[in-house]
């Protein structure tokens, strides 16, 4: 019985002064933490005569230096280190002393001396290296760890510890050099490579060093697929695409590769609007047969491409016709299936908006509703498109119907959204204003944002030019041009939208035909009287509707088009500052630090 109560007492007792501990480390936490270290060191003091316990020394030794007691510093380190002569936080502490006093040189001798005096052991060299990072003496680690590199005779030991090193010191030609190295043995840190670099490298100059010593490296070690990867990439980020689509075409054909990588690279050029070079990729992978398991997806994405150029530039009637020869090809090939739906609907377009042929397209899209096995999304746009078709070929009832259709079978989803907005803009075009705002008025609470932003769009353009005879009759006008716009029919549509003005002066459509005519130069790509246009309603109307897609759309042309990226970065930054809640806000933001560097080539 007597045994168990002194258990007990003694049990009590511990708890108490675990308790106290406890106590005293977070109030000595909390003074640190507030700079009070006067009272900080009090209680560490304690804590660490006590229990001799090394957690305790970093904070004491921090407090005796913050309060200039040296004397102490330097007499707990030279105790500690007598006790443990291999353990190199203390002789580094010791220097740190001697910087505090401002005994320079003496701290330079013995971190020196330190380095010089280094055994050839990994273990040693590591220790004193991160003793140098928790004193925040980032350059002595860097020189210990290559030191140690030469005691070891191993130019990529420490790898891994340099590069942590460069990043957060930002030496880019060190960092640049290091990932090199590390990739002939280690090929799987080429990501981590690229995304560092991507955020450190600002200048065209740092991607020539990179770019250079790349170029080195594959001479001395060609057969390295990593460095050809690397440089692959550094070519991409100085857009210099040819180079790129060469270097990859020469590696799929050295390694005697399936195109991987080609392919790859193809979707990356069609994102950077290089489609030249991605045509070229993409012809080098048809080119390797049938049999080929990027045969079909090359062809695709190749008719996908000459689509996009040959429709939105300038093009000739012989490669129209040749680009409807290419979809035909490829739909007899593989069939006129719900697989190759895509093409049939690509084909409509084609034909309808470009070749003058509304009545094939029209045949095209109905034969492609009469598919089995359609999913519900293919059946909404085909509907969509047949609808749009049927106005250009002005079949407006059967446009009206089918636009009906969908409303009614997708209601609620974004399919119906669309179909109810192109109903409304059928009115429009007809130049029944008052039924076409009725439509629009329901959209505006749309759950999709596109949807709901154009209906808003027509809504206002509407209600603002109805309230006299004058503006309805040039709305009327303009609704007439931007009906031909729709049809593809770019000149007429400008000789009506120049003439508004004259019939009708002073009516309250002026930045409304100054955006449809910058829109019509842009896909004719006339991109001087664009800017022009676009600048008129940036100077003239920089608090109305059209503001910031103005100011995006000139951003966008300096950007892309006419290789004026400060004067893109200034407008880029107007929409985030002066447009908060503006659509374009996201994506000017993000096109803006991209320009600034922050996250080159993302």
């Amino acid at each position: 019985m007597r045994n168990l109560l002194i258990f007990i007492l003694f049990f009590l007792i511990s708890n108490l002064s675990a308790a106290q501990q406890s106590n005293s480390e977070a109030l000595a936490a909390h003074y640190f933490q507030n700079g009070e270290y006067d009272k900080a060191v009090v209680i560490y003091e304690d804590l660490y005569k006590k229990s001799r316990n090394s957690n305790y020394y970093d904070p004491y030794f921090t407090c005796l230096l913050r309060l200039k007691k040296y004397d102490a510093a330097e007499q707990l380190t030279r105790k500690l280190q007598k006790l443990n002569p291999q353990n190199y936080t203390y002789p580094v502490d010791l220097g740190r002393i001697s910087l505090e006093k401002g005994e320079k040189e003496n701290a330079e001798y013995l971190f020196n001396s330190l380095i010089k005096n280094l055994p050839k052991n990994e273990f040693a060299i590591r220790d004193l290296a991160t003793n140098f990072y928790r004193a925040e003496a980032y350059d002595l680690s860097i020189k210990t760890f290559l030191a140690g590199r030469k005691l070891l005779n191993d130019e990529k030991s420490f790898g891994f510890d340099l590069i942590s090193l460069y990043r957060y010191r930002k030496d880019k030609l060190m960092l640049m050099n290091e990932y090199i190295t590390m990739l002939e043995s280690t090929p799987e840190i080429l990501t981590q490579a690229q995304n560092s670099l991507a955020n450190l490298l600002e200048e065209p100059s740092d991607y020539e060093i990179l770019k250079t010593s790349l170029l080195r490296r594959i001479q001395k070690d060609p057969q390295n697929v990593s460095y050809t990867e690397f440089l692959v990439w550094v070519y991409i980020q100085q857009k210099e695409f040819s180079m790129a689509v060469k270097q990859s075409l020469a590696l799929d054909r050295r390694l005697k590769e399936d195109g991987e990588r080609v392919f790859e690279l193809s979707r990356i050029l069609t994102g950077n609007m290089a489609y030249e070079q991605a045509i070229e990729a993409l012809e080098y992978l048809a080119q390797k047969g049938e049999e080929s398991r990027y045969y079909l997806p090359s062809k695709i994405d190749l008719l996908n491409l000459k689509t996009k150029m040959l429709t939105t530039g300038k093009f000739s009637q012989e490669e129209l016709l040749n680009l409807e020869k290419d979809y035909e090809y490829l739909l007899d090939k593989f069939g006129r299936n719900s697989g190759t739906s895509f093409a049939i609907r690509q084909l409509a377009s084609l034909q309808a908006y470009y070749l003058k042929k509304p009545q094939a397209a029209i045949t095209e899209l109905e034969n492609l509703l009469d598919l089995p096995a359609l999913n519900s999304l293919v059946i909404a746009k085909a509907k969509l498109e047949l609808g749009d078709i049927f106005i250009l070929s002005g079949e407006v009832w059967d446009a009206a119907l089918i636009y009906g259709q969908v409303e009614k079978q997708f209601a609620n989803e974004p399919s119906g959204q669309e179909a109810k907005f192109k109903n409304a803009r059928l009115s429009y075009f007809q130049g029944d204003f008052l039924w076409a705002k009725a439509q629009l008025d329901v959209l505006k609470a749309s759950t999709s944002q596109l949807f709901a932003n154009d209906a808003l769009n027509l809504r206002l353009l509407i209600t603002d030019n109805l309230q006299n005879e004058a503006d309805t009759n040039a709305l009327k006008m303009y609704a007439q041009a931007d009906l031909l716009i729709f049809k593809n029919q770019s000149d007429p549509a400008l000789l009506i939208l120049d003439s508004i003005e004259s019939k009708f002066p002073g009516n309250s459509l002026t930045d409304d035909i100054l955006m449809s005519k910058a829109k019509i130069h842009i896909t004719k790509n006339e991109f001087k009287p664009a800017v022009a246009e676009l600048q008129k309603i940036y100077d003239n109307f920089s608090f109305d509707l059209w503001a910031d897609d103005a100011i995006f759309m000139l951003a966008d042309l300096n950007e892309n088009k006419l290789n004026q990226p400060e004067k893109a970065k200034i407008l880029y930054q107007k929409i985030i500052s002066d447009y908060p809640g503006s659509l374009f806000v996201i994506e000017a933001r993000k096109r803006f630090r991209n320009l600034r560097g922050d996250s080159a080539g993302s």
